[in-house]
């Protein structure tokens, strides 16, 4: 419970999304795109785009979601300040749950590096 995910560590309007997308720094690989922007509050905020087109099935979808969130979870310190979207690709569906966390291992940690830049 120590590192719950609050309404406020979610982003949950179109102008959140849009203030992301509008200019973010970009992380890839073949299973997700994660665009990050700094934030003006202490907290890190996670904004999800899992797409139907990329991923069909409604139990995979909802396997996507939740791995993020707890994969954020565990992050969210380490990334406090940043508003974050992740967006899916076709490929994440035949992924595995640990090649699907060690791929946001990687965004979260590209995220909290272009930070601090």
């Amino acid at each position: 419970a120590r590192y719950r995910l609050r309404k406020d560590n979610r982003l949950l309007d179109a102008a959140a999304f849009g203030r992301v997308f509008e200019k973010a720094t970009r992380s890839r690989d073949k299973c997700f795109t994660v665009l990050c922007r700094s934030n003006d509050r202490e907290a890190a905020r996670l904004g999800l785009a899992i797409s139907k087109k990329q991923c069909k099935k409604a139990s995979a979808r909802n396997r996507l979601k939740r791995l993020i969130r707890e994969s954020f979870r565990h992050h969210q310190q380490e990334l406090a300040g940043l508003d974050i979207v992740v967006m899916n690709k076709a490929a994440a569906t035949e992924e595995n749950n640990a090649q699907l966390l060690g791929s946001l291992e990687k965004h979260w940690h590209n995220c909290s590096t272009a930070r601090q830049e």
